[in-house]
């Protein structure tokens, strides 16, 4: 009598549930659990062997790493032997040759897929309240982020030309979409900082697939143009942004809607290059557009008047007042991009290698979708708003649970996540309406000369190279 062999897909599946089973807990297992990155390693056909460092135990290790204040790998896989300790498992080499290894073979796709399901599991699972008056806002804005100066990262990202050779740094540019009920990123775009088709514009073009009917769009004047505007209502969405400074608004004409408010008609441009000519004909010859300019009243801020663009014509659906209110909304996503950057440390990545800082930059913002989601639940059950709770201390929160997180059984994690969720509604922040402070520092930096050349220039006294 014959018996069946397993295939080599059944067996990988097996060894992919035993590993599921014998690998730690994430403090995020309701936003992140295991069935979803198991669908997202299966997508991206990830090969599993009998390692130490499984993907879904790098996965752990990783965003343990971007989330801890240290970023080291050598403090990653000190966390990991330490839950070993605790477990009463053999412990892991203290050696990080193993790690790195594991973070290389997993595929950048991965993090992909996790960052966009779980940015829109939050912004989908978010109450009706979070919304304007029931559209969805969502808020697009451009960054970059600096890297170590190697080689590699150079060839793939350069570094500004305004930056001599040997003495600047690769730079990446990196445009984000977030969703503003909660604050998750609904995807990203990563490139280059300088060369064709490397603007801010041209990397929203492959993120607005995520633009569905009814969103409203915030924007800042980079894109205002009639592409941007053009291609929003082209997914049934509308863009609020500020009119760009080679426009020139005049009220004296178009259709008049009230003071300081009018409609106007923009001629489609010539095709560009970046657009096809079946793409340039199915936009329309000319575009309304309501152009509301607003005063600002407020001491201490800079700019006294503006003008906003939109694509909502009609004042029933949004009056003047209600345009200025949604575009003084946009600057959530600077305050979401200095979360990334300022208190995850996004701003100056680790990595040596062009793949390895792409996987670093998709990891930040796992874990910061991680975050927001958390504090999303916490809102929810202490009757607040996320942008009530600070990012900061939630971030702070979950690295003094980590501990107890990882080491909790199946039966206290749910208690020990409903702690944790009270801990992050408690860090509310103060309300402060129009804030206004001077833009100077306290305390002074140190001051040290600048670098005047290369490190590696032959000669270099010792004087020079200790100026970092």
């Amino acid at each position: 009598m014959s018996h069946a062999t397993p295939s080599g897909r059944s067996r990988q599946a097996a060894r992919l549930r035993q590993q599921l089973h014998h690998t730690p807990e994430l403090p995020f297992a309701r936003l992140l659990d295991r069935d979803t990155i198991e669908q997202a390693l299966r997508a991206e056909k990830v090969r599993f062997r009998d390692r130490l460092f499984a993907p879904f135990v790098t996965l752990w290790v990783f965003l343990s790493q971007v989330l801890d204040p240290d970023h080291s790998c050598r403090a990653a896989v000190s966390r990991f032997l330490a839950w070993r300790v605790a477990q009463q498992l053999p412990p892991c080499a203290t050696d990080t040759g193993a790690y790195c290894k594991a973070r290389q073979r997993l595929p950048e796709g991965v993090l992909c897929r996790l960052t966009r399901v779980t940015g829109r599991r939050v912004h989908d699972e978010a109450p009706p309240t979070w919304t304007w008056d029931g559209r969805p806002i969502k808020v697009v804005d451009g960054t970059t982020v600096s890297m170590p100066d190697t080689p590699a990262n150079q060839q793939e990202f350069p570094q500004p030309r305004s930056q001599k050779p040997g003495l600047g740094f690769p730079l990446a540019r990196l445009v984000v979409l977030f969703a503003l009920s909660a604050g998750t990123v609904l995807d990203a775009a990563l490139t280059r900082y300088r060369g064709k088709q490397t603007g801010e514009t041209a990397l929203f073009h492959t993120l607005q697939d995520h633009l569905e009917p009814g969103d409203l769009l915030l924007a800042d004047r980079c894109y205002s143009s009639y592409w941007e505007l053009a291609l929003t209502r082209q997914h049934g969405a509308d863009l609020i942004s500020r009119l760009h400074q080679r426009r020139r608004a005049d009220f004296r004409r178009g259709r008049r809607l009230g003071r300081d408010d009018h409609v106007v008609i923009w001629p489609k441009p010539a095709r560009p290059d970046w657009l096809d000519q079946a793409g340039y004909d199915a936009l329309p010859d000319a575009q309304a557009i309501r152009e509301v300019r607003v005063r600002v009243s407020i001491p201490g801020f800079r700019t006294k008047v503006l003008v906003v663009v939109t694509t909502v014509l009609e004042p029933q659906e949004l009056t003047a007042e209600d345009v200025a209110v949604l575009y003084r909304l946009r600057w959530y996503a600077e305050i979401d991009l200095r979360a990334l950057k300022q208190t995850m440390q996004m701003d100056v990545l680790r990595c040596q290698s062009p793949d390895m800082v792409r996987k670093e930059v998709w990891a930040h913002l796992l874990a910061y979708n991680l975050i927001r989601g958390a504090m999303a639940a916490a809102a929810r059950e202490a009757g607040l708003y996320p942008v009530q709770l600070s990012f900061k201390g939630a971030v702070q929160a979950v690295n003094a649970f980590a501990g107890w997180l990882w080491t909790a059984g199946a039966a206290e994690l749910e208690e020990v996540c409903r702690r944790l969720r009270e801990v992050i509604a408690s860090y509310r922040i103060e309300e402060r309406p129009n804030r206004s402070e001077p833009r100077a520092r306290k305390r002074w930096q140190k001051h040290y000369p600048p670098l005047r050349q290369p490190r590696r220039t032959p000669g270099t006294r010792l004087a020079d190279r200790t100026c970092a």
